[in-house]
């Protein structure tokens, strides 16, 4: 067999003198699982249903295994692909094994009866779905997620080479969400079916689907691996939404951290600059905070693989870095002083002190000399994190004599800001 399953040819689709889709064209490679997404209107199942052969594009074409499915039999084609739709209404009180029988109408003759091999399938399509338990249950008592697997089996049931399914976790609580779609994935993986499915959710679509389509105004924007779509510039120019893209703890695919719309914050803020020194997690917060208000925040010195590094080069925020574990360096500190020199605010995180970053105290010692703001949070005691036998305390106390401004937690350093920015 062929390595492209699904090649879709400069397809438009319209409703009346609506255009929906204009142009799309892609391939879906044998055994992918291909995510679609897009804001509400793009043409997400308007897509879905040309594949599925429910709605005839009046351009292009739809080709599988380089047919034409709309001049193939539609029983042909019912055994190669299924469809799951985002809602499945039942409106009779089928038991839920005869539901699951029911995809396997497109096998049998007019008048044929179904034979063992029909009722073998329907077993291992319930099986696969984790729904034997339910299959003397009528399909009006299941629940949604119940149903949903009902639906999948059913569509497992048609042996299909190709599935398609429509936003198949909309309506379920969150582990019902991860259960539909850890087993399309085993369908996947397990049996080499091609897989295509319109989502909305862009962390699970990064986390389940090899390739991605992102949809605009009924065209592709782009196509790739979940970590070429899934940027904070795409969802912007697609949704028009400011997100922080940082990697999944465990599976270190892209995870998307909406950002909340505060034009009042962005206003206060002014565009005015702040450095934050920070290190060993103590700032992490406190970054995040200041970009999503507006700020124009640098960082430093951070030592690379520290979590506020991390967090830094996840906000897109410019960092001094020295190092993985090495003391600051006089390099170091020369670029720090000159970040600090051009901001009007500069903050200490409350960090622990070693040997290797008191140079960090000294560069704010310079920042107080010299008149500019300096902001000290005392969250900790200074005695709980001087690890340097007296000499960060001495340097400490006397950065405190240079007349800085002393808070107790991050919360109060944005409200001194917001303040100062409305004077």
């Amino acid at each position: 067999m062929g390595k492209v399953h699904l090649q879709i040819e400069g397809i438009c689709c319209s409703y009346g003198a609506e255009p929906v889709l204009n142009g799309v064209e892609f391939i879906v490679e044998r055994g992918g699982l291909l995510g679609i997404l897009g804001p509400n209107g793009s043409g997400k199942t308007t897509l879905l249903k040309a594949i599925s052969r429910t709605l005839k594009p009046h351009l292009g074409r739809v080709l599988l295994d380089d047919q034409d499915i709309y001049r193939i039999n539609s029983i042909e084609v019912a055994r190669q692909m299924a469809v799951v739709p985002q809602e499945s209404h039942f409106d009779f009180p089928f038991t839920a094994r005869e539901i699951v029988m029911m995809g396997r109408t497109p096998h049998l003759g007019r008048f044929q009866s179904e034979s063992r091999h029909d009722w073998r399938v329907v077993e291992q399509a319930l099986a696969f779905t984790n729904s034997s338990h339910l299959a003397e249950r009528r399909i009006t008592e299941l629940s949604g997620g119940e149903k949903q697997r009902i639906a999948i089996a059913r569509a497992l049931a048609q042996e299909p080479e190709v599935l398609l399914l429509d936003e198949p976790t909309a309506f379920l609580d969150i582990n019902h969400q991860t259960e539909i779609l850890t087993i399309i994935r085993r369908l996947n993986k397990d049996y080499n079916l091609t897989v295509i499915m319109v989502l909305h959710d862009l962390n699970l679509a990064s986390e389940y689907c090899d390739q991605i389509i992102l949809l605009k105004e009924g065209q592709i924007y782009a196509l790739g691996s979940p970590e070429e779509i899934i940027t904070s510039t795409n969802i912007n120019a697609v949704y028009g939404s400011k997100v922080l893209i940082r990697p999944h703890p465990l599976h270190r695919r892209p995870q998307v951290i909406l950002l909340a719309k505060d034009q009042a914050q962005t206003k206060i803020a002014g565009g005015a600059r702040v450095h934050v020194v920070g290190g060993g997690g103590m700032a992490t917060s406190l970054l995040g905070e200041l970009v999503q208000a507006g700020y124009k925040v640098t960082a430093g010195v951070l030592n690379i693989g520290d979590s506020d590094w991390e967090q830094a080069k996840i906000l897109g925020v410019d960092t001094v870095e020295a190092a993985p574990f090495s003391p600051v360096t006089a390099e170091n500190h020369r670029s720090n002083l000159d970040y600090i020199e051009k901001a009007q605010w500069v903050i200490l995180a409350p960090i622990p002190f070693g040997e290797g970053n008191i140079y960090n105290l000294k560069a704010l010692q310079t920042a107080a000399r010299r008149g500019q703001r300096v902001v000290v949070i005392e969250r900790i005691p200074i005695q709980e994190r001087d690890y340097t036998d007296g000499k960060g305390l001495l340097e400490y106390r006397h950065l405190l004599k240079l007349g800085v401004i002393r808070v107790t937690g991050e919360g109060e350093v944005l409200r001194l800001l917001q303040r100062e920015g409305q004077t």
